[in-house]
This record gives C-alpha cells, structure tokens and sequence, in this order.
C-alpha cells in the first residue's frame, strides 16, 4: 500500500521533521498503555502534542491480519487506513488519518543474526474534545436523561451509516465510538475509531445484528428503555413498527445464545 500524507497535515508534520517513514519510526515517544503483542507481532500507541494539535501515532512490527482478499495476510494498520479512507467516502464519520506508511522485508539485526520484519504506522489526529462512550457510560447514572438519549441517538444513527455504507465494523463496543455535544445545537455527534478489523457486510442482516448486539452487550448500564432509543435511531423507526419488534426478537435470541454458550 502507499504511503499517505494528508494535505491538511503535510506543512506541520515537515516542519516538526516528521514527514518521513524513518523519523516518526525512530522517533522516542512514551507509549498510552501496553504494547500489543498478539498475532505474532508487536503494536504500539504513542501521544504526540504540536501546533496546538493532538495526535497517535501507532507503530507496528509483523502484527499480521488475513482475510479474503489478503489469505498470506497484510499488516493491520493497512487495513485500518484503507477502511477509514473507504468510509470517509461514502460519508462515514471516523477518526481523521494524518500519516501512513509500512515498510516490508526490512532487515534487523539482532543476536540471532540477521532477520527479516514488517513494519507499518498510522498517524491519526485525536479526538480532543470527544469522549469514548465507554467514558460516558461510566458516568451514565449522573447524566440527565436528555443527554442520554441524544447520545444513544447519535450512536444508532452512527450505525445506520456504517451498515448502509455496506460495512461492518466487527468490534463495535462502546470505546470504539465517540462522542461529543454538537456545538450550536442540542444534538450530539458521534465518530468510529479502531477499524483495523472493518470489513464488508457478507451475511446481512446477520452481521449487522452483530454489531448492534455488540455494542449493547458491553453497555449493561444502559435501560431495556435506553436500548430502544439507540435500536430505533439505528432503524429510523419507533417501538410499533414490526421491523423494531423483529429486531428486539432477533438481539434477545442472539442473547440467549450467547449466554447458553
């Protein structure tokens, strides 16, 4: 995949020396929590701060992902760049991409002798001024109810996009969405981060029902009545319509599965 800049970003990343593949890689930065160190590779998170602007830089070595179109496998910030741009064009909010850039076949010394790594980092800008809703669902109990519920609107209208764009997201929990007040109205909008694992919608309605079912199963602090709000912002319908009541019979039989299991 090439390497992408954005033009919006390109004038401060050379002004800081940071335009290149080599000096962000080499660049010291204290890691935001543990590195990843699943699927045979290793994945880290970095806070840069400049020109008043916040960013996360995420640096990765042989943190491979297969699927369909890539069966030998593709790093994974790859993927994540190419589904964020293709949600972007098809008027999906997401995280905003700064910098990308990988680096196959590289050679590494090291006491073994010499081995050969993959390498690849995504530059985003962060989402200062937004909140995961894992975040505001911690303070959930404190919020009005008005404020609830315009969250949960805006997170099920998020959903509605991401599924009509003919995407899924995979790992739709709560911490994957972000939210914030919209300023000037009363309204809250919400954006998807974290979409290295975003892939088409195969099985219709059987994927979307699994990332709805996901996010409402990591949000236990949510009302049966709290649910319905999301689940009908996501259908753009109210409680009487027969596809809302299909819904809620499809989510409580996935439900019941997956407890059974």
């Amino acid at each position: 995949m090439k390497d992408f800049v954005s033009r919006v970003d390109f004038a401060p990343l050379e002004r800081h020396g940071l335009i290149s593949f080599e000096a962000l890689w080499a660049l010291q930065a204290k890691a935001v929590d543990a590195p990843n160190v699943g699927r045979g590779g290793w994945s880290e998170v970095s806070r840069l701060d400049f020109e008043g602007q916040g960013f996360y830089l995420k640096r990765q070595r042989n943190h491979i992902i297969r699927s369909l179109a890539h069966p030998l496998g593709e790093l994974t910030f790859a993927r994540e760049l190419r589904n964020i741009l293709r949600l972007q064009a098809r008027g999906v909010p997401t995280v905003a991409p700064v910098f990308f850039a990988q680096r196959l076949n590289v050679a590494v010394k090291s006491a073994e002798g010499e081995v050969r790594e993959d390498r690849a980092m995504l530059l985003t800008r962060a989402l200062d001024g937004w909140r995961g809703m894992d975040q505001w669902l911690i303070d959930w109990a404190d919020l009005a109810g008005t404020v609830r519920e315009r969250l949960l609107v805006a997170c099920g209208k998020l959903a509605r996009q991401l599924h009509a764009a003919g995407m899924m997201h995979c790992c739709l929990y709560p911490k994957h969405i972000f939210a914030r007040a919209n300023a000037g109205t009363s309204a809250f909008e919400a954006t998807l981060i974290d979409l290295e694992k975003a892939r088409a919608v195969w099985w219709g309605h059987r994927d979307r029902c699994r990332d709805i079912d996901q996010f409402f199963r990591h949000a236990p602090e949510l009302s049966a009545a709290e649910v319905g709000v999301m689940l009908g912002a996501y259908l753009d319908c109210g409680p009487d319509d027969a596809e809302f009541r299909r819904w809620q019979e499809w989510l409580s039989k996935r439900r019941g599965h997956k407890e059974r299991r």
